[in-house]
């Protein structure tokens, strides 16, 4: 009898032999891997889950407890959390996803060359102080700063008097003593009654600049394609009186285009440096300049060499003090001045001090440990300097880097004898004591210290009374400042800026909204609000008299502020 089991056979162990497939699509071949096996398609792994649980519960954890960080660091982290994820995906989409070939090859292909061609096409020009891209154009579509034409030629026959001053003047950077305060108004708060009103608005040049205004006129810096301007126009109805231009450019995605430093006015001359380190001294009346002098080549920089040391361009503003125009100077790393003096009406060198790095910041001039000194927030330190000479007093470290994590809010002199130091970037507040011995000598001592107030990245600090205001990371805060404790943070604003006006902060913040604030240490108390300007807005205020300033990298505007019955 046959034996038809034969079919299947046996070895000599006696173990059942399975014949192999013959089509090659069996589960064998796909065992072996075959690439031509059908495949089902499976949920990730392990390994791709844990990874994206883990980036999910960090972002999360993130936005969370982001206040006590820097809401730009919390953004870069969650781009790089993001990324992590997407390629997590796409690798077990191409490896492991059991889909056919074709498909794992194809999908992975589309959105590497989607996403290279997506940042080809488009170009952002600018980024928020929480580092949100924004400003969005095709690749080649020219900046809106590049299709604007030059400022209208004036008769040359017209003169403006930039002379005469009154108690209404904002002659430069943040008022009369470069304090963000105004003491001199009280604005009448009902908003509902009696709102701002829009005198003017206008096309202007990129730039951060804020304005200056004397006599019924205001001067900015702006840029306009390759030329940076110096302009001159009047408040009360925004008609451009003369204008000023050097063939110069700043411009990186971080920082934006143009300048911004806000010039100087006194004694009927305009004092104007740019992103690129050209100052300026022009008559007032007119324009014209009077002197010029380019200290990134006197102090042995050239551009990309400057802008590698203080990434995003000069934005210190000119301080008169005397017979000088006080500047920071730099200069290549091991060799840089802190300060230079310069003959305000010659432009002549007085003298030179300081081997500091620059920051953002401006000097200022103030009264401390019992007698005048400029006091300087560099990139590293803050430093005391005799006005005459320009000798360094004292000095102390207050870290920092002008590629970086920057310093740019103004010193706060309080009390006499302290200073108020405030950055972003996971350092907040500082409060030092300067005192001067026996001997003659000034130390520096530290009062207290806490990270996580008033953290102003772009902005600065207004005192009233035991209280000081500032936008910590973009959120409005008040802290008793003998102490450093927060009295309330609330209120999102962004990296805006404001000014104290009498019992009232005028607070614009980075969307171009204008907000009326109480100056109030037990609550924010937020009166009225108003659009004022379209754009990103990082640009300080200014007022003069009743009339409020404003203006971006894109429009400029002026608002009439109705005043409070005393």
């Amino acid at each position: 009898m046959s034996d038809k089991s034969g079919d299947v056979g046996s070895d000599a162990a006696g173990s059942l032999q399975v014949p192999e497939a013959r089509g090659g699509g069996g589960p064998i071949a796909a065992e072996r891997g075959d690439s031509h096996a059908p495949q089902h398609p499976r949920i990730p792994g392990l390994a791709p889950r844990i990874t994206i649980a883990i980036c999910l519960a960090a972002m999360l954890l993130l936005n969370i407890f982001g206040s006590k960080l820097d809401f730009g660091v919390v953004n870069i982290l969650d781009l790089i959390l993001l990324f992590i994820q997407v390629v997590t995906l796409l690798f077990w989409f191409a490896f492991r996803s059991g889909y056919p070939r074709g498909a794992r090859i194809a999908v992975p292909v589309v959105v590497i060359v989607g996403l290279v061609t997506l940042l080809a096409v488009l170009r952002f020009d600018n980024t928020s102080g929480a580092l949100v891209p924004t400003s969005w154009r095709w690749s080649w579509a020219k900046k809106q700063d590049q299709m604007l034409k030059p400022p209208e030629r004036l008769l040359a026959a017209e003169r403006i008097n930039l002379s005469s001053t009154s108690s209404a003047d904002f002659p430069g950077f943040l008022g009369p003593d470069r304090s963000a305060t105004v003491d001199e108004i009280e604005l009448d708060p009902d908003w509902t009654s009696h709102p701002p009103r829009q005198l003017w608005v206008r096309e202007v040049g990129a730039g951060w600049s804020g304005f200056a205004a004397v006599n019924g006129f205001a001067v900015t810096i702006e840029q306009r394609d390759g030329d940076e301007w110096t302009t001159c126009y009047e408040i009360e109805t925004g008609r451009l009186v003369w204008s000023h231009a050097i063939a110069t450019r700043h411009e990186t995605v971080m920082g934006g285009i143009g300048p911004r430093s806000t010039p100087t006015i006194h004694e009927g001359y305009v004092y104007a440096l740019g992103a690129t380190g050209v100052l300026r001294c022009l008559d007032g009346s007119t324009g014209q300049l009077v002197w010029e002098r380019d200290l990134y080549s006197e102090f042995g920089l050239d551009q990309n060499s400057s802008e590698a040391l203080v990434a995003w361009g000069r934005s210190n503003s000119p301080l008169i003090v005397n017979d000088k125009v006080v500047v920071p100077a730099g200069g290549p790393s091991g060799m840089s001045v802190s300060l230079v003096a310069l003959d305000r009406l010659s432009g002549e060198t007085i003298w030179q001090a300081g081997d500091a790095q620059v920051s953002y910041s401006s000097p200022v001039l103030r009264k401390l440990a019992g007698r005048d000194q400029i006091v300087s927030v560099n990139e590293d330190c803050v430093t005391g300097h005799d006005p005459a000479t320009g000798d360094v007093l004292w000095k102390q470290p207050f870290p920092g880097s002008s590629s970086g994590a920057a310093n740019t809010a103004q010193p706060v002199v309080l009390a006499d004898d302290r200073i108020l130091l405030t950055k972003a970037y996971g350092v907040g507040a500082k409060m030092f004591r300067v005192r001067k011995d026996d001997s003659g000598r000034y130390g520096v001592e530290l009062v207290w210290e806490h990270a996580q107030v008033l953290k102003t990245k772009f902005t600065n600090v207004s005192v009233a009374g035991p209280y000081a205001f500032g936008l910590s990371d973009g959120i409005l805060e008040c802290i008793d400042w003998s102490s450093g404790e927060s009295q309330w943070k609330s209120g999102r604003y962004g990296h805006g800026q404001l000014l104290r006006v009498g019992k009232h902060l005028l607070v614009l913040s980075e969307k171009g909204v204008l907000s009326l604030v109480a100056a109030d240490s037990s609550a924010r108390r937020e009166l009225a609000t108003l659009p004022v300007l379209e754009g990103q807005t990082w640009n300080n205020l200014c007022l003069y008299g009743d009339r409020l300033l404003v203006r971006n990298a894109q429009q400029a505007a002026c608002y009439e502020l109705r005043q409070a019955k005393r």
